[in-house]
């Protein structure tokens, strides 16, 4: 007989799952209180970093059911979630998410709606790829400098160089430049070869 589970998850100490448990229950889905499983993490971090997510991987089997209220219960981004459901799939456990009408991310209507999900932040990535060379190639065209800000002014840039042929260490300079090693080694080795 399958068995349902519920994964329910906030993001900081000071938040409950309360609600999260009391909308699985309201929405008809009987889930005794071991297999509720709790956690407290940032949506941000990827469901397999998850402890709590962890846990429950070992204990799902096959036609069990797994129930969230919201797609971000899943993982991080469409990406993660899709990537999420299908491994799920893959041991024939059915995912069902409330705020989808219920619908199991595993049945052909589910895997449609993921389909159209995916499609989405696919579709979201590549304006945000667009707008941001869109805004770069103007700022070249307006002659701003793009990147980063360069730690050493042309100045220190050449004391760091006539150290270098004085003899100072890497790791001597950083310190007295305030910079990174990686910022002197990069100075030492453009600098044409004597």
């Amino acid at each position: 007989m399958p068995r349902t589970f519920a994964y329910v998850r906030v993001s900081t100490v000071g938040q409950t799952t309360d609600n999260q448990v009391l909308e699985i229950e309201s929405a008809g889905f009987k889930v005794e209180p071991r297999r509720i499983i709790t956690e407290t993490v940032s949506g941000s971090v990827a469901i397999s970093q998850r402890r709590g997510f962890a846990r429950l991987l070992d204990k799902l089997e096959p036609d069990d059911v797994l129930v969230v209220t919201k797609l971000d219960r899943l993982g991080r981004n469409a990406m993660d979630v899709g990537a999420t459901v299908a491994k799920l799939a893959e041991i024939g456990v059915r995912v069902h998410c409330l705020a989808l009408g219920g619908v199991d991310l595993t049945s052909s209507t589910g895997k449609l709606t993921m389909g159209v999900i995916n499609a989405v932040a696919e579709f979201e990535r590549d304006l945000l790829v667009e707008r941001t060379q869109a805004g770069l190639s103007r700022a070249k065209a307006e002659g701003k400098t793009l990147g980063r800000r360069a730690t050493l002014t042309d100045d220190q840039r050449g004391d760091v160089e006539q150290r270098l042929v004085d003899g100072a260490s890497v790791s001597t300079l950083a310190r007295e430049f305030k910079t990174s090693r990686q910022t002197i080694m990069r100075v030492r080795n453009a600098m044409s070869p004597s």
